[in-house]
């Protein structure tokens, strides 16, 4: 699997971290995790093939996970990029999301779902196993962030495993979730003493490092507090592994 880290901020615009998203590639095709309003066109800044995506995941109806997914499919229904194209796209994500996109498009007939390919809406709940790519089995945990969040944990057909907590406050169900992966890309939105119990600070996700004890470690959904510190550095205070600050661009292979 490859990951590239298309937003590794928040909804505070910010002048080098665009809003959350991630593309991953893996054997069975593309995979969009999270599609923040500004993630169209920073695939198209990647060279990322947007237009034969396979699959999008949405975590939660905040926002900055989930406002670019209108566009998105505004913009394939007239990308010349797509006038070929065939196969299904798939978007994946909590209950309520075939709601929310009907009353998005139904507010001015933007017919997003009528493509010249098929679009599937499937509404998984927390706690489900199902195949997400071709032989990529996705599992689902409820994070304590918003009533519908929901971690997610990726494993290919090679048993790689990345587990993405989205935003989420601490929980100690996500230490067995994330037991042990290839790669744990995990929300540290603040520094230190959080404002708010739904999301992570370092201290936090150093706790869970520890616990979960993943081969690497990405911190993301940074809020601009984290601007001119070295958050690698910082976190090596509390846990030894190998841990990444997430910046925009940034390519991993797992």
């Amino acid at each position: 699997m490859k990951l590239i880290v298309l937003g590794s901020g928040t909804s505070v615009p910010h002048a080098k971290r665009s809003a959350p998203a991630y593309w991953l590639e893996t054997s069975g095709g593309t995979l969009l995790l999270d599609i923040s309003p500004d993630a169209a066109h920073r695939m198209a800044q990647e060279s990322l093939d947007w237009p034969n995506l396979d699959a999008i995941w949405v975590s939660h109806f905040h926002l900055d996970h989930l406002g670019g997914l209108s566009p998105f499919l505004f913009g394939l229904r007239w990308a010349p990029q797509t006038e070929q194209r065939s196969k299904p796209l798939k978007i994946y994500g909590p209950q309520g999301l075939r709601y929310l996109l009907d009353t998005i498009n139904d507010s001015n007939n933007y017919k997003l779902l009528t493509q010249r390919f098929d679009v599937e809406v499937i509404e998984v709940s927390a706690g489900d196993e199902f195949e997400i790519l071709s032989a990529v089995i996705a599992k689902t945990l409820s994070t304590q962030h918003t009533q519908e969040s929901m971690a997610l944990r990726l494993t290919d057909a090679g048993l790689k495993t990345l587990v993405y907590t989205s935003d989420t406050g601490f929980a100690e169900d996500l230490v067995d979730f994330a037991k042990n992966a290839d790669l744990l890309l995990m929300e540290c939105s603040f520094r230190r003493n959080k404002p708010i119990q739904t999301h992570l600070d370092l201290e936090d996700a150093m706790t869970l490092a520890r616990r979960c004890a993943p081969a690497k470690l990405v911190l993301t959904h940074l809020y601009p507090e984290w601007d001119g510190v070295d958050l690698a550095t910082e976190a090596r205070l509390s846990w030894s592994g190998n841990t990444i600050e997430a910046t925009d661009g940034l390519r991993l292979v797992i």
